[in-house]
């Protein structure tokens, strides 16, 4: 509750779990609190969905983070190919990135040229573009964050897999709203 109150409302919890990859599939996230009495209402939701959904799920805490107001959602992911090496991805993020498959993917190490043509390629980037009468998205901080990926996979190999999604993206800027780093052991 410390934490809510410094971050300032409304605030997102999400479950710790080593045993949970996908913590919005097991109930383990609550969005948009706007007080005291949501924070604790949804503390207690979380830990009893996590635990029917998986029993035996070792339970570390609950993060607790600045609600990140809608955008346009993108994924950015590292995937280490047994051939190729550090893959990078970039797509149509958020819950959607499995149900349109709308990504594209470079051999790292990309620069900015390869990550605007990874954009471009992909079908939601007319949605980024601003469609009827949205505004645009902002493509140079997206261009940063692929290439930063691009920049990590290539100075720690030990990164077997790594998503970024979702990341909201506005019309000035963007906001990383959920990460998850696999290493290899």
């Amino acid at each position: 509750m410390r934490k809510a109150e410094q971050i300032g409302f409304p605030v997102v919890l999400k479950i710790i779990s080593p045993d949970i990859l996908h913590k919005s599939d097991v109930g383990g996230v609550k969005v948009k609190l706007m007080n005291r009495e949501e924070v604790e209402k949804a503390y207690d939701e979380i830990i009893n969905n996590v635990k029917k959904a998986k029993e035996d799920a070792r339970i570390i805490g609950m993060l607790v983070q600045e609600y990140a107001p809608a955008g346009r959602e993108v994924i950015v992911g590292l995937t280490k190919d047994p051939q190729f090496g550090p893959t990078i991805m970039f797509g149509v993020g958020g819950i959607f990135v499995e149900i349109y498959e709308d990504v594209s993917f470079r051999v790292a190490p990309i620069d900015y040229e390869e990550a605007e043509e990874m954009i471009k390629e992909i079908r939601g980037y007319k949605l980024l573009m601003g469609a009827r009468g949205e505004k645009p998205s902002d493509i140079e901080v997206l261009k940063k964050i692929i290439v930063g990926v691009s920049d990590i996979a290539m100075k720690y190999p030990m990164i077997k897999e790594m998503d970024l999604n979702p990341i909201e993206v506005y019309e000035k800027g963007a906001k990383i709203v959920d990460a998850r780093i696999i290493l290899e052991v």
